[in-house]
């Protein structure tokens, strides 16, 4: 892959004055890392995009504040908005040469199983990436699964299947799996799970019923309270 650069500017707004920042098609952030103090940056939206999409959170990144002396990043976190989706806060995490760094490398599943394919298998997956540690210069942008290695059911691949160079160490229990291959489930099987869900949603039903008149007859209750005050007021 080519070397990926991406330019920022250093900014003055600070706290709620970002929102215009964001108005303006930039995406307010901090440059940090080990040693150097903590750098307020804004990065062009449509930039940082087009870069991130290629980079990810594995990849170095050659940045240029204030077209100064690049530096290689990280895009250490990207923060999105929960309602918009839209970029919200971006952190760069600045490397020092020879000091070894954490990072969350993409797992990119390969091939196709023979489990699946021919026994009807169900492919299942409990990781998407892993945490590594290592060198700058031994950073790899993904970590291949292969998946024609699943070749009958209850197969599975484990961290320590995986084929990854000795320099990276994974922040991870080996023993961990990473994709298996379960059987298909039975009609037996399938029938008790409806009836699960079936006895689950008559248990909801009851429940609402329960409160329904519970709540009726605190009503009726206090309709009875406030009648029997009246009367005494009357009397």
């Amino acid at each position: 892959m080519d070397n990926l650069n991406l330019s920022v500017q250093t900014r003055k707004k600070l706290g709620k004055k970002t929102d215009s920042l964001r108005q303006e098609g930039l995406i307010p952030g901090v440059l940090y890392g080990h040693g150097i103090k903590n750098q307020m940056i804004k990065v062009d939206e449509k930039d940082f995009k087009e870069v991130f999409k290629k980079a990810g959170e594995s990849t170095l990144v050659d940045l240029g504040v204030d077209d100064q002396n690049k530096v290689k990043v990280l895009i250490y976190d990207a923060q999105k908005d929960p309602v918009t989706g839209e970029y919200i806060h971006i952190d760069f995490y600045q490397i020092k040469k020879g000091e070894k760094i954490t990072a969350k490398v993409a797992l990119d599943f390969i091939g196709e199983s023979p489990a699946v394919k021919n026994q009807e298998g169900v492919l299942i997956r409990n990781h998407d990436e892993l945490e590594i540690k290592c060198l700058p210069k031994d950073l790899v942008h993904d970590i291949k699964v292969d998946l024609s290695k699943l070749e009958n059911l209850d197969d599975a691949i484990r961290v320590k299947d995986l084929d990854i160079p000795e320099e990276i160490e994974v922040l991870a229990n080996k023993e961990d799996v990473i994709t298996s291959v379960t059987p298909p489930r039975t009609t037996e099987e399938l029938d008790e799970l409806e009836e699960k869900v079936e006895e689950k949603v008559e248990g909801v039903e009851v429940e609402k019923g329960k409160e329904q008149e519970e709540s009726e007859s605190e009503k009726g209750d206090k309709s009875k309270k406030e009648q029997g005050k009246k009367e005494r007021g009357n009397k």
